[in-house]
């Protein structure tokens, strides 16, 4: 850039022949360039104010359409990001097959303390004492003055009690949200249920956890969010299983019996519409597993699933029913019923003398073991063997419970004539209860294998969990 003299020479020479004076000169160059810079000066403030308002147009455009997108899409909860695996605290509803609740959640408080942050802590321990009774007032203190800065008090709080510890006004103590679970029919089905405890915990959340029965089995599915909440639906009818239950401790009752058990089962496809052992207990409040003794003692064994026993008479269904399929017999066909029936050492009894012979129905009628044991000598071991596999008698129930498994038949060492003998009228193999009602279920289905299921509509089951 050229800049403007301010005295030029020859308008200098010039105004000296005109007889001016050649400072004005100067002085008008001077103005001259001022007005220049000026001008220059503004040019490029206004270019720079058209380039900054530029940028704001673009910059609040990109805003507006950004809150015009959050505005039309979907509310959602905002979620904090946490650096590990996120606690998964939501578990969806056990229902039954009408819909009823059998499992749900309910919202709750858990009580922590930072002793760091406290004001007064010594009477915060006594008041904490006074709301719960089963603390201890100087462990609390000790634990206060000690050098933890995080404490668990109580995992669970009801709503009076977090009032009543919020009246406290002790900012060191603080309250985690919760999730609970709750069995609102308490015993009812507890066995089935099995229960829920916690799992990981943090501050804000805890996970829930199945610890039995179906609650273990499917708990994959039940905590799963892909699911949405979906609740589990059992094919056990909520009304159905209380009537079982109080009838069933009615006939424990007057009998005086140690236990008992009952099952109802669709005969066609195997759902469990009802299934109960007692004694029971609330998985609201479950009781702790015994350490020593029978697992029989204990309220939580489940004598339906876990118990094997010797069922006597009424496996003679299933000696009759082979001798049936295999066309060694008909309904009419007379066995040898004299007695004893001699085995080795073995004698082999009814409970009354039948006489010569009974027919195969009458077999059945009498309950004869007599009679069974000659047609189970008509088939012989292995075939018998063979036919009770087939019924699923020889391996545990594959009912969706964590407890099936345990629930293992006991077989004889040597699958010998004298244990076809015995066999064929209920001793000598140990099965549970639910095996013998799938037994007679596929009995009852015209031979077609009935497999136990505690899922309604058991085709459409969850595929996550089990």
């Amino acid at each position: 850039m050229i800049r403007r003299p301010l005295r030029p020479l020859a308008r200098i020479l010039k105004a000296r022949d005109h007889g001016e004076n050649p400072d004005a000169i100067e002085r008008e160059n001077l103005r001259l360039r001022h007005e220049e810079v000026r001008d220059r000066a503004r040019s490029r403030a206004e270019g720079r104010l058209l380039v900054l308002g530029g940028f704001f147009f673009i910059a609040f455009s990109a805003i507006a359409l950004k809150m015009g997108g959050m505005a039309g899409a979907p509310a959602e909860e905002p979620r904090a990001a946490d650096s590990g695996n996120p606690i998964i605290a939501q578990r969806a509803d056990i229902a039954d097959r009408k819909g009823r609740i059998l499992a749900t959640n309910l919202d709750t408080y858990a009580l922590y303390a930072q002793p760091p942050q406290m004001i007064d802590p010594a009477r915060s321990a006594a008041e904490l004492v006074r709301i719960f009774p089963e603390l201890d007032e100087q462990e609390l203190l000790e634990d206060f003055a000690g050098p933890r800065k995080f404490l668990w008090i109580r995992k669970q709080i009801s709503p009076e009690q977090r009032q009543a510890v919020h009246d406290i006004g002790d900012p060191g103590l603080l309250f985690g949200p919760r999730e609970m679970r709750i069995y609102p029919n308490g015993p009812i089905a507890s066995h089935i249920l099995g229960g829920a405890s916690y799992g990981r915990e943090g501050v804000s959340s805890a996970e829930v956890i199945g610890v039995a029965g179906v609650e273990r089995r499917f708990d994959a599915y039940l905590r799963d969010p892909a699911n949405e909440g979906a609740p589990l639906q059992l094919s056990l009818d909520l009304t159905v299983q209380s009537a079982v239950e109080e009838v069933l401790l009615g006939g424990m009752n007057l009998l005086n019996a140690r236990g008992a058990a009952a099952v109802l089962m669709e005969a066609k496809t195997g759902e469990i519409v009802a299934m109960a052992s007692l004694p029971d207990f609330d998985p609201n409040n479950r009781p702790r597993p015994l350490i020593k003794g029978s697992p029989a003692d204990s309220p939580l064994f489940n004598r339906m699933v876990q118990g094997v026993y010797e069922l006597g008479s009424v496996f003679k269904i299933f000696t009759v029913a082979q001798g049936l399929e295999m066309g060694l017999i008909q309904p009419s066909t007379m066995i040898d019923t004299k007695g004893p029936m001699t085995w080795g050492r073995f004698r082999i009894r009814d409970f009354h003398d039948y006489g010569p012979q009974l027919s195969a129905t009458d077999v059945i009628v009498e309950s004869s073991n007599i009679g069974t044991s000659r047609i189970a000598l008509m088939f012989g071991a292995e075939k018998q063997r063979e036919f009770l596999g087939r019924l699923g008698m020889l391996e545990p129930t594959e009912v969706e419970m964590v407890e099936a498994p345990t629930g293992k038949p006991l077989l004889p060492a040597q699958w010998s004539e004298i244990s076809t003998m015995t066999i064929s009228y209920g001793h000598g193999l140990s099965v549970t209860p639910l095996h013998l009602a799938a037994g007679y279920a596929t009995l009852a289905n015209g031979g077609i294998k009935v497999t136990p299921t505690l899922l309604h509509n058991a085709n459409r089951a969850p595929a996550s969990g089990w």
